[in-house]
């Protein structure tokens, strides 16, 4: 009689560990980056936000970070 349960996947797993493993990372690895790129977009959002108020404020602001940020993305992907 064959195990049913291996056939299964495991729910939690398939949650919170299977995509920060296809990154090469752990959860709390894959957690921090994703709180440091909310953070960031955030910042952004509030920038372009002023920005469309005053458009003398923030000028480059929001495109200096989303630039960084694509950097960012771009070397993780230089590594697969």
């Amino acid at each position: 009689m064959s195990n049913s349960r291996s056939t299964i996947p495991n729910p939690f797993a398939a949650l919170f560990l299977a995509h920060p493993a296809s990154v090469d990372e752990t959860y709390f690895e894959h957690m921090r980056f994703a709180f440091s790129f909310a953070f960031w977009l955030g910042l952004a959002a509030l920038a372009a936000l002023i920005h469309a108020l005053i458009p003398a404020a923030c000028e480059t602001t929001a495109s200096r970070i989303l630039t960084r940020l694509h950097g960012r993305i771009a070397a993780r992907h230089e590594s697969d």
